[in-house]
């Protein structure tokens, strides 16, 4: 399917809210654990950093934009939850019924 230039540039806009909302997330997470007192400091202080190195290369938090991979981008973005479905309401119906078309057929 090819991406309206439309469906393109509201994708690029609304991808880094999209992306922040998922990062405060991962903040709140990071807090959390770092509040836990049944563990020692140099445990949270390994954990936390691994967990950072892995969650860095999450799609919620950096994306190789490409207009060709829009519609896989955004069906990895809802199956992340980084995203719902229901945030495509200002995309092209095309885009969104294939969207659910994909999303669909992988339930």
């Amino acid at each position: 399917m090819d991406i309206s230039k439309k469906d393109w540039k509201l994708f690029r806009e609304r991808l880094s809210g999209w992306q922040e909302n998922y990062m405060e997330g991962l903040v709140k997470e990071y807090a959390n654990f770092l509040n836990d007192d049944k563990k020692p400091a140099s445990e949270k202080f390994w954990e936390l950093e691994k967990r950072i190195k892995e969650d860095k290369r999450h799609p919620g938090v950096v994306m190789e934009l490409k207009k060709s991979e829009v519609i896989w981008d955004i069906v990895r973005l809802i199956r992340l939850k980084v995203t719902t479905y229901d945030d495509l309401s200002d995309f092209s119906d095309e885009l969104q019924n294939e969207v659910k078309r994909i999303l669909e057929m992988s339930r």
